[in-house]
């Protein structure tokens, strides 16, 4: 092989090295560790019964909700739990001066346990099915609410399927819970309801994040006397921005975690109530009336309709325009013409 085949040879194996990436001795290698990337903000979806972003599956946005009977006796009202995780409440009356509850939930598999249980009333079929809701009890008026039922999906919960009676000192009847999950569970895999809607709609022209709304009526103190015996009162916790429940004076909590009963908003529309021909059970008007809206210590009236039983109510100003509710739960009180609603 001769001396300039060899050198030429040489030249080609450099010029092939240096093409293919060979390593440049002058190069410089950085060292500067990389940032990490940003955790991707999680993707939540708006509660139609809050308007606040906190769902975080779109799923359940597309659930219908499950409106569940609560007993409001007095001796019962101790042993309360889950109206804390509701995002709606009704109050009216039912018999006896007395009211009942109605907890509406978006998503019942988040409240581990509810109650106690009671039995179904006819106005409160019609404020379930105005949510397209579930309705959830155990027993019922038989005489009034009973062929109502037949209007809607209703469930008997019992200790036999997604409830259990559990002791806390009272009575019998005052001892049935149930379990979110597990209800929500039993109605998929038990029953023939639609769980699911096409559509989903906001209970309210509700606010965006970060708007709050107040008015020029002050209502630190709120005082709803459905009867003489029973009086539901809000006072307003200025730290928190929210109204706390009280019966009459005492401070009602959750029995099982202690918590406050808070909501964000209070409305307390008026209607007639009058007695059915028995002469014992209430009937209650849901077609229009007046009331007053509440959030964050103030107040201003209102005018309220519903209609139907599948309708939800419509609230305006005094004027007719749509009214702005607050993003928040609310505790919807449905009390008798001539009381004396009182705010301080």
């Amino acid at each position: 092989m001769t001396k300039k085949f060899l050198a030429a040879l040489l030249s080609l194996a450099f010029i092939c090295m240096a093409g293919c990436g060979g390593t440049d001795t002058n190069s410089q290698v950085d060292n500067t560790p990389s940032k990490p990337e940003p955790e991707p903000e999680p993707i939540v979806f708006v509660n139609p019964l809050t308007g606040i972003e906190n769902i975080e599956n779109e799923e359940v946005t597309y659930r219908r909700p499950v409106a569940v009977m609560i007993n409001n006796i007095s001796i019962a009202q101790k042993v309360q739990t889950g109206l804390t995780q509701a995002d709606i409440v009704y109050e009216t009356e039912v018999e006896g001066g007395i009211t009942r509850l109605m907890a509406v939930f978006q998503d019942i598999t988040k409240v581990e346990q509810f109650g106690t249980v009671r039995s179904a009333r006819y106005p409160y079929v019609d404020l379930a099915m105005g949510h397209n809701a579930i309705y959830v009890h155990h027993g019922q008026d038989n005489t009034y609410c009973a062929p109502h039922l037949k209007d809607t999906q209703a469930f008997t919960i019992a200790s036999n399927n997604a409830g259990a009676r559990i002791k806390n000192g009272l009575a019998t009847e005052h001892t049935l819970y149930g379990y979110g999950p597990k209800l929500w569970d039993w109605l998929g895999t038990k029953t023939k309801f639609d769980l699911d809607v096409d559509a989903v709609k906001t209970w309210q022209n509700f606010t965006k994040s970060g708007e709050s709304l107040t008015f020029d009526s002050v209502a630190t103190n709120i005082s709803v006397p459905f009867s003489n015996s029973y009086k539901t009162v809000f006072k307003y916790d200025e730290t928190n921005k929210n109204y706390v429940r009280y019966f009459k004076d005492t401070q009602r909590l959750d029995y099982l975690t202690a918590a406050p009963e808070c909501f964000k908003n209070v409305f307390v529309l008026i209607t007639d109530i009058t007695n059915y021909p028995d002469g014992y059970h209430r009937q209650v008007a849901l077609e229009s009336g007046e009331g007053w809206y509440c959030v964050n210590g103030t107040y201003m009236p209102i005018l309220w309709s519903k209609g139907a039983a599948s309708d939800s109510f419509k609230f305006t100003d005094v004027n007719g325009n749509t009214l702005k509710v607050n993003q928040g739960n609310s505790w919807v009180c449905i009390a008798k013409k001539g009381i004396n609603v009182t705010f301080e």
